[in-house]
């Protein structure tokens, strides 16, 4: 695409050096090198495929160092446009390997290892260019002579014309052999922009000002610049200049860019990333930045740009204490914008993940929580692993890790033999294990009421005498005052849709609801039985008048047709925690003999599910949408007389604004695209 002179002079400026920049006549890419050496260019560009890196066999020709140089590829006297020279400087790394023994191989030993400096060396050099939208990788095939080789030494340079980049544009330069030996070189250079672009400051606004022509027709296009994969367009419009254009400092991130050029045939476009050091920018970096648990063992930092930070994992315990970092024995880990994988054997609420940014805590969450329940009382046991099978034990403590065991004060040290007892027992659960140590997390519960016992019973003689006192005097209020009860039913379709009963679940117990879920007992479950559990869970809920709550899904519905059809369900077909199939010969009873009423309510999920498709007997309940009629599902779950309209509806928006993020993350998995906010002027409308 041609540029007119003039252009690149207002560009380049008016100095000599820069006016006098080489001229190369006509379209063919070249390639020249030091004298001595040998190199070829081929004819047609390659796949950017780096590929691992590999031993070297021997001595190998590894590049070093990367030059660049502006020049001129002109069409025309005065049509020209603007190239990017490369030098890539070479040197000799690596050694000869020893010969072998004549016997392994049969015979003598080949001369050509004897005399190394015999011996030329060979590379093929790959040049990968990067200029938004354009990429391309071209390679560059050397021959050094035995006179130049020498280890460690430069041997000289190979020199490629050149890549075609735009004015203003920012151009990405790696270079590396094939096969690979070394970690690839990197280049980063920004071209001289034109001077009709440019962004300034108003308070919390940014003005993009185009001093462009009335008649000049231009496209303006946002987009986010990726160090890795295409760029994400946000914004384009097609405008007529000159220009003011207006953006919000809440729209603004580091790798925010901007590119211009005018509706002509074959035209320039202008490139520019001026917000790579704004404060402001990269405050909103981490505000949008989002934690995101993908498997037991991977998550995603989800962010608009790439985030070079560092992550590790920590123990959160209830009561408001710091999150404690496991480092060590676990590590570190360097993460931008990619998933990330930590070693866990198990998950746990009290895992979280902390992400650091130049040695600042940015981002914090405890991922497992929705999924396993609230914070648990449990005691995290490091064991670091030593030579001659050695180890010790410690609890991790808001004062520190106390070695176990241990006559300190503290309260892990006090049950130190307890806790001893339960790790070799095996009533801990073991959440990491490698050569160097392990985690177990032990449970404190039993402990703590073994010793308060007395404390305990007398609390509990003096709330009974409170309590009938308060029955006394006032029945009502008692009922208000104690938490309704719960019991939440659902298929577990699938592990997506586990997750989001989860979600559900923990944004209920912030209400005054005592919720049962099988996701948070599954020990009982599994030492119980599906149908024993169930049994014993519905009895309780409804003798405390608490409600049974059927969450309906595609999966629950096709039970209870069967159920419905056959009386009985298939045999085989569930696994060991599907306590909703083992539930429905004690729910259906119910609902046949008019029980229901009152007693349960069914709910399932916009977009999942319609009520319609509900069987008929189990719609003689409320069967309510969630989260659209979240304020009357609430309303059927509280106590008669226990929340006023207005208090019902603050109630509703807290579990919306706490359910919401689950349903994103289902409805939305990662790798789908989902609806956001643009920036710029238009977003709202589409343009």
């Amino acid at each position: 695409m041609p540029v007119p002179w003039f252009l690149l002079s207002l560009a380049l400026g008016r100095s000599p050096v820069v006016l006098s920049l080489e001229r190369l006549v006509g379209p063919q890419d070249a390639t020249h090198c030091s004298p001595g050496l040998s190199c070829h260019l081929w004819d047609s560009d390659i796949l950017c495929l780096p590929g691992d890196i590999m031993p070297a066999p021997g001595p190998v020709l590894a590049p070093t160092h990367l030059q660049t140089e502006l020049v001129l590829r002109c069409h025309k006297e005065t049509d020209c446009d603007l190239c990017v020279r490369v030098a890539v400087h070479l040197a000799v790394h690596g050694h000869w390997e020893e010969p072998e023994d004549e016997e392994k191989f049969g015979g003598a030993a080949d001369p050509g290892v004897e005399e190394p400096r015999n011996a030329s060396l060979q590379a093929q050099v790959v040049l990968s260019f990067q200029a938004y939208p354009t990429a391309r990788c071209v390679l560059l095939e050397v021959q050094v002579p035995a006179a130049l080789v020498q280890f460690g030494q430069s041997v000289g340079s190979v020199v490629y014309d050149c890549f075609e980049a735009a004015l203003g544009s920012e151009v990405r330069i790696w270079s590396y052999t094939q096969p690979r030996y070394e970690k690839e070189l990197n280049l980063t250079q920004q071209l001289p922009a034109l001077p009709w672009l440019n962004v300034s400051a108003d308070g919390d606004n940014v003005h993009l000002v185009l001093n462009v022509s009335e008649e000049q027709h231009f496209g303006l296009s946002l987009y986010w610049n990726q160090v890795q994969g295409p760029p994400k367009p946000r914004w384009h419009k097609n405008l007529t200049g000159p220009q003011i254009i207006t953006l919000n400092h809440t729209d603004l991130v580091p790798c925010l860019c901007i590119q211009v050029w005018p509706l002509e045939p074959d035209s320039v476009r202008t490139n520019i990333c001026p917000f790579r050091e704004d404060p402001r920018a990269h405050r909103n970096l981490w505000r949008a930045a989002r934690l995101r648990l993908l498997t037991l063992q991977s998550w995603l930092l989800d962010a608009p740009c790439s985030l070079p930070a560092e992550a590790a994992l920590c123990w959160r315990a209830p009561g408001g204490d710091p999150c404690q970092p496991l480092v060590p024995p676990l590590s570190w880990e360097n993460v931008t914008v990619d998933v990330l994988e930590f070693p866990l054997l198990k998950g746990h609420p009290n895992l979280c993940v902390q992400v650091n940014s130049w040695e600042k805590l940015q981002l914090q969450e405890c991922l497992w929580a929705d999924s396993l329940g609230p914070l648990k009382d449990d005691v995290l046991l490091l064991e670091t692993r030593g030579p001659q099978d050695n180890r010790s034990l410690c609890a991790l403590e808001p004062s520190g890790c106390t070695s176990l065991p241990s006559k300190a004060s503290t309260r892990a040290a006090r049950l130190g033999e307890y806790l001893l007892q339960d790790l070799q027992s095996g009533q801990c659960l073991q959440l990491w294990d490698d050569d160097l140590g392990a985690l177990w997390a032990c449970p404190m519960d039993k402990y703590i009421h073994k010793r308060w016992a007395l404390v305990w019973l007398a609390c509990l003689l003096f709330a009974a005498a409170l309590s009938l006192i308060l029955l006394l005097k006032k029945d009502h209020a008692k009922a208000a005052a104690r938490s309704r009860a719960a019991l939440l039913l659902y298929s577990a379709d699938d592990s997506g849709f586990e997750r989001l009963v989860g979600a559900l679940a923990s944004a209920l117990c912030q209400l005054p609801l005592r919720v049962a879920v099988d996701l948070w007992s599954r020990r009982e479950l599994s030492a119980q039985g599906p149908v024993a559990w169930f049994h014993a869970q519905r009895r309780q809920t409804l003798q405390e008048g608490g409600v049974v709550v059927l969450l309906f899904s595609p999966g629950a519905v096709a039970l209870c047709s069967e159920w419905l059809q056959d009386g009985v369900s298939a045999p085989g077909a569930h696994g060991p925690h599907d306590a909703f199939r083992a539930s429905l010969s004690c729910v259906l009873p119910d609902f046949l003999q008019g029980r229901a009423p009152g007693s349960y309510v069914g709910a399932c999920f916009d977009r999942l599910l319609h009520p319609d498709a509900v069987p008929a007997l189990f719609r003689t309940v409320p069967v309510f949408t969630l989260p659209s009629q979240l304020p009357d599902f609430l309303g059927a779950l509280q106590q008669p007389r226990a929340a006023r309209s207005g208090r019902l509806q603050e109630r509703a928006e807290q579990v919306s604004r706490a359910l919401q993020p689950a349903l994103d993350s289902y409805f939305h998995p990662p790798g789908t695209p989902a609806p956001g906010r643009g920036v710029g002027p238009g977003a709202r409308d589409g343009t």
